[in-house]
């Protein structure tokens, strides 16, 4: 069973919601991202989102867009970031899901930075600004790899969009089924928190149609938020992803100490909430 559909099986079976954390790699630099990638699995992240910074963030609020911008000035790629990720994996078994914006992909081309992810031991991709319909060559690519690519899900996709959604992102041969990644509210990251608990709700609803795991994420910031997010034990959605909030306490932070610290903290946090 591939690596992020197996970790699924082990929280349904312990009866946990799944925390994923988002990374931006690269901020403040490439070696830190490795050791705070460290940290958040050692305090209790189940998988990690590793984000490719990208200068025109169009889905990322203005924290995540500094992250990405001091990220690219200390040198993060496509190509570094999956370093950093190769680096993470020789430590952990913990699913690693590459976020990316589809330009970098573009530039790089689709089967090379599947075949790279899949040598760095990435389990999927979730490239933010690919609509399904356009996705099949990329699917196509990563399922040779072995590789997933994550669907997106917005409060704006009416039933007819999220059938289309289901229907374009069927998991392929040789690929994992993966999650579907439900956002909370319409805007960018970080914006002011969403009716989480409608969005909980909401993944029920998602899981039915598509047969799959479904994280909330977007608005996520504290411990009571996750919890909110997440729903009931026995139902709402499979988990949450918390992105924002974690970026902005390694900008708080005043050393390298600090940030790791600072990971450690907060992921413990929303570790116990979620469980």
């Amino acid at each position: 069973m591939h690596r992020i559909d197996q970790r699924f099986v082990e929280l349904r079976r312990a009866g946990r919601k799944a925390l994923c954390v988002y990374l931006c790699v690269g901020d403040p630099s490439l070696e830190a991202s490795g050791f705070l990638a460290l940290e958040a699995i050692d305090a209790g992240a189940d998988m990690l989102e590793l984000g490719v910074p990208f200068s025109d963030p169009t889905a990322d609020g203005p924290t995540l867009a500094r992250a990405a911008q001091r990220a690219i000035a200390a040198g993060a790629t496509l190509e570094r970031v999956l370093d950093v990720a190769s680096r993470v994996r020789a430590r952990s078994e913990v699913p690693l899901v590459l976020f990316t914006y589809y330009n970098p992909v573009l530039v790089a081309g689709e089967a090379r930075v599947a075949r790279l992810a899949r040598a760095a031991g990435v389990d999927a991709l979730l490239v933010v600004d690919l609509p399904p319909e356009e996705a099949a060559p990329l699917r196509g690519a990563c399922a040779a790899e072995g590789l997933g690519v994550v669907p997106l899900v917005s409060p704006t996709s009416h039933a007819a969009r999220i059938e289309a959604i289901r229907r374009a992102s069927t998991p392929l041969d040789g690929a994992p089924r993966a999650f579907v990644y439900s956002i909370s509210m319409t805007g960018v990251t970080g914006a002011s928190p969403s009716d989480l608990a409608a969005a909980a709700r909401d993944a029920e609803g998602m899981r039915r149609a598509f047969d799959r795991p479904v994280l909330v994420g977007f608005g996520i910031d504290s411990g009571a938020s996750a919890k909110l997010a997440a729903g009931e034990a026995t139902g709402g959605a499979d988990g949450v992803v918390v992105g924002t909030a974690l970026a902005r306490h390694i900008e708080q932070a005043a050393s390298g100490d600090e940030q790791r610290r600072a990971v450690r903290t907060f992921v413990s946090e929303l570790r116990r909430a979620l469980d």
